[in-house]
This record gives structure tokens, C-alpha cells and sequence, in this order.
């Protein structure tokens, strides 16, 4: 029930995690629960980074495919099951669970493995030939929410300098 009488269904937005959920879940059935939390977090925060220019570019699209689909247990059917979520809820999931994706793997995951997450969004925002100033500004929140520090992400994105727009 709604507090002012209201509609009482959920959000769209909501929907859009959790369709993105169900898609690893359903891909992954042999996995546990903080396994699928934490697969959907990492997708969730790649298609945040691959639309944070607004363009969703075709070799950003084909870095999270191999992106996803170097999870252990991912079949090239499940890559393409999740990846047409992304496609679908790209605006949703990007602009609306980021912090939610980013606490999920922070409560979930070590140090180290957060570190790699950073390393593989940078070079999803490099996927394309240049790393925009709104894709530098997302993945510095990005890092951030996910309890790593400004010299993590300066050691991620020094690999890929000479695609920084913002220094060209």
C-alpha cells in the first residue's frame, strides 16, 4: 500500500536490476547466491561505464562480452542472454543502481578483487580509442563506492594514458 494512496507497483528502474539478476541467475544456475550478486554488481558497473559518454560504442559492447564471458562457469549463451539486458536496461542500470552495483561488491568482495573490477571498467572506457571526461568522472566514483583509492585508480588508468581526452 501506498503511503499517499498512490500507485503502489514498483518502479521501472527497479525492475531493471532485478531482470538483470534473474538473467545471471538463470545463466548460472550452478552458482551460489553472492555469486550471481556479485556478477550481476560487475555487469551492472560495465554498463555503467560503457554508457557514462552517452555513446555505447561497438567495441564497448564487444569488451563486455569478453568481458562477462571470462567469468568462470559463463557460456557464450549466457554472455549473450546478460548482454542483452544490458542492451535493453543500459539507461536504467547505469544511471540508477551504480552505487547499489559498486556496494554490492564492496560488501562481497577483497581488496584485491575490486582492484581487478577497477582494471577491467578502465579498460572498457578505453575499448573505444579514448577515455572521455564523463567516463574518467564515473569511474573515479566508481572507484570511490567501491572503497579503493585515488592511487588504484591512477595505476588502472595509467595503462591507458594516451587515450585520455581530457589531457589531449
Amino acid at each position: 500500500m501506498s503511503i499517499f494512496g498512490g500507485r503502489t507497483e514498483e518502479p521501472a528502474s527497479y525492475d531493471a536490476a532485478r531482470q538483470l539478476r534473474e538473467a545471471v541467475r538463470s545463466e548460472m544456475q550452478e552458482a551460489d547466491e553472492e555469486t550471481v550478486r556479485i556478477v550481476t554488481a560487475v555487469a551492472g558497473l560495465l554498463a555503467t561505464v560503457a554508457y557514462a559518454d552517452r555513446v555505447f560504442a561497438p567495441e564497448e559492447v564487444e569488451h563486455i562480452r569478453y568481458s562477462i564471458g571470462r567469468i568462470h562457469g559463463m557460456t557464450p549463451q549466457a554472455t549473450t542472454a546478460i548482454c542483452s539486458v544490458l542492451r535493453e536496461r543500459l539507461a536504467e542500470l547505469s544511471t540508477l543502481h551504480s552505487h547499489t552495483f559498486a556496494r554490492e561488491l564492496k560488501e562481497l568482495t577483497e581488496p584485491h578483487v575490486r582492484v581487478e573490477i577497477l582494471d577491467v571498467l578502465v579498460d572498457l572506457a578505453a575499448a573505444d580509442g579514448e577515455i572521455s571526461l564523463p567516463e574518467v568522472n564515473q569511474l573515479r566514483q566508481i572507484t570511490s563506492s567501491l572503497g579503493l583509492s585515488q592511487q588504484d585508480y591512477n595505476a588502472s588508468q595509467q595503462r591507458h594514458r594516451d587515450k585520455l581526452t581530457s589531457l589531449l
